[in-house]
Parts: C-alpha cells; sequence; structure tokens
C-alpha cells in the first residue's frame, strides 16, 4: 500500500507542475503605432507560455520526488487554461489588471496488480491589481528609435487547488489562498514602424502566503504589422518557491521552466 501511496503521490506532484504555467500578456508604456500620446490608452493582451522544461521538486503530504517534464508532458496532463491582461495608460501613470486560470482533471488506474484507482483534481489562479510608473522615456542618439522604462508593483491574490484520491484513501493535498505583493520592471525599445523589443522582470510573493519569491522573466518582440493588434513572441524564464504545512503533512513546490511564448495584443 505504501508504494501505491508513493505512486499516487508523484502522478498527483506531476500533474501539480503542469499548473505552474504563467501566462502573462505583457502591456505597454510605449504607445503603440496609432495610439494617442495624451489622451488615455489601452491595451488587453492574451498570452501563451510553452514550457520546455520544468525542473525542481515537490512535496505532497510530506512526501517529495524530483520533477522533470519537458513540453510533451506538460500537454498530455494540461486540461485548460486562459489568461488576460489589461493596462490603461494616461502619460507616465497606469493600472494594470492581470487574471490567470488553469485547471486540470485527471483519473486513471495505478500499474501493478492492485491497479488502484485515482483521480487528481488541480487549479490554480490568480488576480492582480498593480499601479504602474513610466520613469524613462527617451529616444537613442542618432538613431531616432524610441526607448520607455517602467515600473509597477501591487498586491496579487491566489488560490491553489491540489486533491488527489486513491482508492478508499483518505484525499490527498488541499484549497489553499493568499495575498502577495507583487513588483516588477519592464524597458521597451522601438525598432521601427513595426518591430519592438521587450524585456521585463516580475517578483511576487517575499514569504507572503509561503510563497517564498516567485520570478518571472520575459524577452521578446512586439510585431505590429495592423493598427490595432500586434503579435508578441519571444522566450520566459519562470520559477516558483512555495511551502506549506496542511492537516495531511508538509506541501511545497520549488521549480524552475523555460520556453517560448507567443501571444496577442489589441489597442484601443
Amino acid at each position: 500500500m505504501r508504494k501505491n501511496m508513493t505512486q499516487a503521490m508523484r502522478t498527483a506532484q506531476l500533474t501539480l507542475m503542469t499548473m505552474m504555467i504563467p501566462i502573462t500578456a505583457w502591456a505597454q508604456s510605449l504607445p503603440a503605432k496609432g495610439q494617442s500620446e495624451d489622451d488615455w490608452r489601452h491595451t488587453v493582451g492574451i498570452y501563451m507560455f510553452a514550457p520546455l522544461s520544468t525542473t525542481g521538486t515537490s512535496t505532497i503530504n510530506g512526501s517529495t520526488v524530483p520533477i522533470d517534464l519537458n513540453l510533451s508532458d506538460v500537454l498530455d496532463l494540461l486540461d485548460f487554461a486562459a489568461s488576460g491582461r489589461y493596462e490603461a495608460w494616461k502619460g507616465d501613470f497606469g493600472v494594470v489588471v492581470d487574471a490567470n486560470y488553469v485547471g486540470i482533471k485527471a483519473d486513471g488506474n495505478l500499474p501493478g496488480p492492485a491497479g488502484a484507482a485515482y483521480d487528481v483534481t488541480v487549479r490554480q489562479k490568480w488576480v492582480a491589481l498593480m499601479a504602474a510608473y513610466r520613469v524613462a522615456d527617451g529616444v537613442l542618439n542618432g538613431s531616432g528609435q524610441r526607448f520607455t522604462f517602467d515600473v509597477h508593483g501591487g498586491i496579487r491574490y491566489n488560490n491553489l487547488k491540489q486533491e488527489a484520491n486513491i482508492g478508499a484513501l483518505p484525499t490527498a493535498g488541499g484549497d489553499e489562498a493568499w495575498w502577495e505583493p507583487v513588483v516588477g520592471a519592464r524597458g521597451m525599445w522601438r525598432l521601427n514602424d513595426k518591430w519592438t523589443s521587450v524585456a521585463s522582470l516580475e517578483l511576487g510573493g517575499f514569504g507572503a502566503g509561503g510563497n517564498d519569491l516567485q520570478i518571472g522573466a520575459n524577452f521578446g518582440f512586439d510585431y505590429q504589422p495592423w493598427e490595432r493588434t500586434a503579435l508578441t513572441f519571444g522566450y520566459r524564464y519562470y520559477s516558483i518557491d512555495y511551502s506549506t504545512v496542511l492537516s495531511g503533512g508538509p506541501f511545497a513546490y520549488d521549480t524552475d521552466q523555460h520556453g517560448p511564448y507567443v501571444g496577442v495584443k489589441f489597442f484601443f
């Protein structure tokens, strides 16, 4: 039975790690082509991240296993993911709303003669509200290429549910929610009238709710062939170090991910 329990925990933990796909669409303090420099300008973005590698450790009910997933593993287990980010700017000041939801449902039978049935439910969602400020807005000498640099900060609500049912054993895992601070910075450099490079860094947690540190770093490009729409793509690094204690024992995950991202932005 202990062996089956360990196998089930590993299945649950592998499933859990696929939900840690951060899906965030960066809007911009640099006005897009066709946007006003003086009036309110708005950006809505949707975005998908495809982690080529997920490594680290996960602990459920005190049982710790290593995590080593490739993109194929993630896609096999992922059920549904959606996200959106809205930014409104006027001059140097902005407001940011970021929302994310990922849900997973997996079931089957453990290997071996006993073949105990299991099912795993995983859900993560967060909503962030942040204020933003453009601290630099200039033109590179000699090139005429405009650049901006902005910072943002605020608060983020997280909800994480992970439950595993194995045969007649008690349900493992739980449903946790917490508030945490989040800060970030972003630089944009307009290469020409259609292409813009974007680099960003976001940090969250800082020990709040058991989330020691959450890091998201992006580097990529916006391509705007249309007045109100741009395609965005690049590469992302993401890591999280979370731990708490539930009634069944320690529950933690400490992982790193990296891979390409792609999305679309709408300007109005």
